[in-house]
């Protein structure tokens, strides 16, 4: 296989350990920290409706009661937690091994056809392959994009597959929600329905 062709198949490879890898510690961090968060935010919002009036509003405490029967929903996880973790870190180690090899036959001479580089390639791949759990928490794909294009080093995945924000670095669910976010939110103004609730 020639060297540039093999560049861009472990960037490929390499970018699905790496972004499996986060998948499944996000996964792992929902499921650890969520519940904590979710019962700090709803004492919180109930002691301040004590002397905030805002917060004595029925949708207030109607979202957090929502919102806690979502965190409750995360126990079904919790049992599992620890697979998400070993999984997660299993794929780490395969993403160190394709960086590694990356970087081994960036500094072959181009054009070279390099078959033994090829096939550590195909072995690490299909490692990976076997590594994963498959059921993920929601929002996990969120996490894992902040995880992966914000917190961890991909330049050198990106030198071959060049990401943009809106195509990779935010999942398109995202900013589908931020758009209608934000629609909801004018069309909400517009009304005059924030001025009539907040008074």
């Amino acid at each position: 296989m020639q060297k540039e062709t093999l560049l861009k198949l472990i960037a490929e490879t390499a970018y699905n350990a790496g972004y499996g890898a986060k998948k499944h510690f996000a996964t792992y961090d929902i499921i650890e920290k969520l519940p904590g968060w979710v019962a700090l935010f709803s004492a919180a919002a109930a002691i301040s409706a004590l002397f905030i009036p805002v917060f004595e509003a029925k949708w207030v405490s109607a979202t957090f009661i929502i919102i806690s029967i979502g965190a409750g929903n995360i126990l079904l996880y919790d049992r599992d937690k620890t697979k998400y973790a070993e999984v997660g870190t299993a794929l780490t180690e395969r993403f160190h091994e394709l960086r590694v090899l990356y970087h081994e036959v960036k500094t072959q001479p181009d054009s070279t056809d390099l078959p033994d580089h090829a096939k550590r390639h195909v072995a690490i791949q299909a490692a990976l392959l076997k590594t994963n759990v498959a059921k993920q928490i929601f929002l996990s794909d969120w996490y894992a994009h902040y995880k992966f294009f914000w917190q961890q080093q991909t330049g050198w995945i990106d030198e071959q597959l060049k990401f943009t924000l809106f195509r990779d670095m935010l999942p398109l669910s995202f900013t589908a929600a931020v758009i209608l976010a934000f629609l909801g939110t004018i069309g909400w103004l517009v009304s005059g329905r924030a001025t009539s609730l907040l008074c």
